[in-house]
């Protein structure tokens, strides 16, 4: 086998490992002041990661039917992540904008 066969192999092991990881699965991207996806499914026990990829904006991700306090905002190229260990839907918005919302629905 040539050298750029390998190279190939190697890479399409790696991009496939990537993806088996699941790691992008749990991610909402904070861009044109929406929540990417709107609405995310995980399993219990899972944790979500919010990203914000604004370039100037900051946000914040609230789970305020919750009776919780408003979290730190979230600058641009920063994250935040939670963790779900109950089963239902979890509404949040951006407390600055509370037009941009979004659902988290936990399954067993």
């Amino acid at each position: 086998m040539k050298w750029h066969s390998w190279i190939l192999i190697l890479l399409l092991a790696f991009s496939g490992q990537e993806s088996f990881a699941g790691d992008d699965e749990n991610l909402v991207i904070i861009k044109d002041f929406k929540f990417i996806a709107q609405e995310i499914t995980v399993k219990r026990g899972a944790t979500v990661r919010w990203e914000n990829r604004e370039k100037r904006q900051y946000h914040s991700v609230w789970f305020e039917a919750l009776g919780e306090e408003e979290p730190d905002y979230i600058f641009p190229d920063e994250s935040y992540e939670r963790e779900f260990g109950e089963v239902g839907s979890f509404p949040y918005r951006c407390g600055p904008h509370p037009e941009m919302t979004g659902v988290v629905h936990v399954t067993k």
